[in-house]
């Protein structure tokens, strides 16, 4: 089966860098677009960016020009490399991605676990 685990996630003070990875493991035949998604406390869970298979980018206006999402398709991982951290980033992020298995003929979407990020001021 396929999944999705987060990792990279910690503690840092504003201002500060963290960058986030996400790996997809299991009987992967293809994988298209790749996204990264964040959940505040007391919030809904948003999308803040995504990038197809052939690396085109796309950011929402809270983080764009501080974040980078970027993928390695050999590795079947995905990064989101996060600058200039305040405190309102602190959330739960979520990788996300559409995946379809080998030996089928269709895409699922598939979520990660979440890894946390507390950025303090």
């Amino acid at each position: 089966q396929v999944h999705l685990v987060e990792s990279g996630g910690g503690l840092v003070q504003a201002g500060g860098s963290l960058r986030l990875s996400c790996e997809a493991s299991g009987r992967i035949g293809h994988i298209g677009t790749m996204a990264w998604y964040r959940q505040a406390p007391g919030k809904q869970r948003v999308l803040i960016a995504d990038i197809t298979m052939a690396g085109l980018t796309h950011y929402e206006v809270p983080v764009k020009g501080r974040f980078t999402i970027s993928r390695d398709n050999a590795k079947n991982t995905a990064y989101l490399q996060m600058n200039s951290l305040r405190p309102e980033d602190t959330a739960v992020y979520y990788c996300n991605a559409d995946i379809r298995e080998t030996r089928t003929a269709f895409e699922r979407n598939y979520w990660g676990q979440g890894t946390q990020v507390t950025v303090s001021s």
